[in-house]
């Protein structure tokens, strides 16, 4: 099965580079509101990495080569945190220009949600990827999320025109 070959480790502190690469750059960050500062970066990735070796978020860099474990083609993160009608799980991905449309960043989000229904945690898990992102708005489509509407919300500090979409790993996650 494609989702066993996919690695996913924790982010550690020792991947600011990578950070750098995916929330620094024009392309990347183009739907997100443009590139964020490098300055702070070191420190979003020491809080980051803290926070997934305490199981309190899931924050994974994906490993698109097992004999390459330093070696990644970007992030996927499940987190709680509380929205205007209460507390909410969120997923979120990112992955690189030269690892995109290979599958890596759906087989990712499949490979966490699937943990999120053995571990049986995070319950009803929601995206906001940008109306205009295509990739990442075909990815919940086909693993299984439901469009629920258009919203605006806030990334890091700039308000992003998205689409909401849930799904409930324990009944939704499409085969």
């Amino acid at each position: 099965m494609e989702e066993e070959q996919t690695q996913l480790r924790n982010v550690t502190p020792d991947d600011v580079e990578a950070y750098v690469r995916m929330r620094c750059d024009p392309v990347m960050m183009a739907d997100l509101g443009g590139p964020l500062p490098s300055d702070g970066m070191a420190d979003k990735v020491r809080r980051d990495a803290e926070q997934a070796a305490g199981d309190r978020e899931w924050i994974r860099m994906i490993v698109p080569d097992a004999g390459e474990p330093g070696v990644v083609a970007g992030s996927v993160a499940l987190w709680s945190h509380d929205s205007d009608e209460g507390p909410i799980s969120e997923i979120g991905w990112m992955v690189l220009p030269e690892f995109q449309g290979r599958g890596l960043g759906k087989r990712a989000v499949r490979v966490l949600l699937g943990q999120a229904r053995e571990q049986d945690r995070w319950g009803v898990v929601h995206a906001f990827p940008a109306t205009g992102n295509a990739a990442s708005n075909g990815i919940c489509r086909s693993v299984g999320f439901r469009l629920l509407s258009q919203v605006e919300v806030d990334f890091a500090g700039r308000v992003i025109h998205s689409n909401h979409w849930t799904i409930d790993p324990a009944r939704d996650l499409a085969a």
